[in-house]
């Protein structure tokens, strides 16, 4: 009986041996749903890390940009009063450019009555001045005609 335990076992163990070589499908299936579960923590651990960058970049620029925003608007109210104020300067400097325009045309203007009242003037000295020479030429004419008379 050993003997033929031992012809059957043999046959038997052979079998189990290779049987237990090799891989069965569940136990592929097993295999292949653990390595799925491996890589599906792994890109999930990947897809974290790699959105946790991204809301960073996210608030880091948000942040950014908000502060780029309120000193634009900062800017904008500076740039705003600054015009309020320079309008009011050219406003004011318009009237006194007027003022300034119209002493200058009084100004011209006397200045041509001053040139017409001296041109006149220096007629009537022209005229009084030959009438004197010619008075003084005929003054001394008459002097050396009364000293050659003596």
């Amino acid at each position: 009986m050993t003997r033929c335990f031992s012809r059957l076992a043999v046959p038997f163990l052979l079998l189990q041996a290779a049987l237990g070589s090799e891989v069965t499908p569940v136990q592929k299936v097993i295999e292949m749903l653990e390595n799925m579960l491996a890589k599906g923590k792994s890109e999930k651990h990947n897809e974290q890390v790699q959105f946790a960058a991204y809301k960073q970049f996210c608030d880091d620029t948000t942040v950014e940009k908000e502060r780029a925003i309120k000193e634009a608007n900062e800017k904008i109210e500076v740039l705003k009063a600054d015009i309020q104020k320079f309008t009011a300067t050219a406003k004011r400097l318009t009237k006194e450019i007027a003022g300034h325009d119209e002493d200058i045309s009084v100004w011209n203007g006397d200045e041509k009555a001053a040139s017409n009242v001296r041109a006149i003037e220096k007629a009537d000295y022209d005229a009084l001045h030959k009438d004197y020479s010619e008075s003084v030429d005929a003054l001394q004419r008459a002097i050396a005609v009364l000293k050659k008379q003596a």
